[in-house]
């Protein structure tokens, strides 16, 4: 039974990778945020170990450790574990600026450092490998990758205002949510050589200083567009908001809403239905395959280069939006 520690558990996602870890049979030991009234109240609400300190915490020796926080703490945290020969899960954001991650990226090269984008593990990519495999994919022609949330105010609910702080989170919802996005358009692209067509973000209905919404439009090397859409604008405090991962390509088009993905083939004329993952379900998915990588000696299937590719990307739409 693999153990667990979770670093940093003021962090909104922190319930989420605790459900996750206990969803794929690992025992949570340690539990610590900087704050030590939050460290308490964590451990005492999910029956979990308390860890006065960061050091304690790694004392502990879990054999995988979720690091989150502020990401101008993030870096220091993390180079610490790794440091010390943990494998990690890094959670985003994980530095205030890709120029801040690129140091902590070099540190971790060759070491076991898995970065949570949970959209991977959405129903359409194993069947765009299945249908690759068997010759019926065909050549991407367009894809679009759509993530909006509700309005901003729910992060200063969550206890996680520096989130809006774009000296601390990096920018707005392109970077904390477009990163999603960002990536599965390099997934498709086979991880390098997209370029921005263009770029627009809009800061009008909330007032706050990062931007609520963002439409990137790329393109790769063998003609391929994707749009990537990010927003904290849907009109509700509700979990959940407009999701949509689609991709076109010449035999196939696979359409994931998160609780339902479909999938129609020109070739024989078939609309299947998959089974949907909860885009929430989906980071229980990705827990279950970092820890089955972490035991086989397998790389995580998303890692810290990753990041920093799609991160590199945000700067160049950043740029292109100015």
């Amino acid at each position: 039974m693999a153990r667990v520690a979770l670093a940093g558990v003021g962090h909104w996602h922190a319930g989420m990778h605790l459900d996750a870890a206990r969803s794929a049979g690992a025992t949570v030991i340690a539990a610590w945020d900087p704050d030590p009234a939050i460290t308490a109240d964590f451990a005492a609400r999910h029956g979990v170990p308390g860890r006065s300190t960061i050091e304690a915490l790694i004392a502990a020796r879990p054999d995988l450790t979720v690091v989150m926080g502020r990401p101008d703490q993030v870096p220091a945290l993390a180079l610490a574990c790794i440091e010390a020969g943990l494998p990690i899960v890094l959670e985003k954001p994980a530095a205030v600026s890709t120029a801040a991650l690129e140091p902590l990226a070099e540190a971790a090269r060759g070491l076991f450092v898995a970065v949570p984008l949970p959209n991977r593990c959405g129903p359409i990519w194993a069947e765009i490998e299945a249908l690759k495999a068997a010759g019926r994919l065909g050549p991407v022609s367009h894809a679009q990758f759509r993530i909006v949330n509700g309005p901003p105010e729910r992060y200063r609910l969550d206890g996680v205002p520096w989130v809006l702080d774009p000296a601390i989170g990096g920018g707005g919802a392109l970077r904390n949510l477009g990163i999603h996005g960002i990536d599965a358009a390099l997934v498709l692209a086979g991880g390098t050589g997209l370029t921005v067509v263009s770029a627009s973000v809009d800061r009008r209905l909330h007032g706050e200083a990062v931007e609520e919404y963002a439409i990137v439009v790329l393109r790769a090397p063998d003609g391929m567009i994707a749009t990537v859409e990010a927003g904290y604008t849907y009109a509700s405090m509700a979990p959940g908001g407009d999701f949509e991962w689609r991709v076109s390509a010449r035999n196939a088009t696979l359409i994931d809403r998160g609780d339902s993905c479909r999938v129609a083939t020109l070739d024989d004329g078939q609309l299947r239905d998959l089974a949907p993952i909860l885009p929430a379900d989906r980071y229980k998915a990705f827990m279950a395959d970092t820890l089955d990588r972490l035991a086989r000696g397998a790389a995580p299937s998303v890692g810290i280069g990753d990041y920093l590719q799609a991160m590199r990307l945000i700067d160049r739409a950043y740029k292109e939006a100015a």
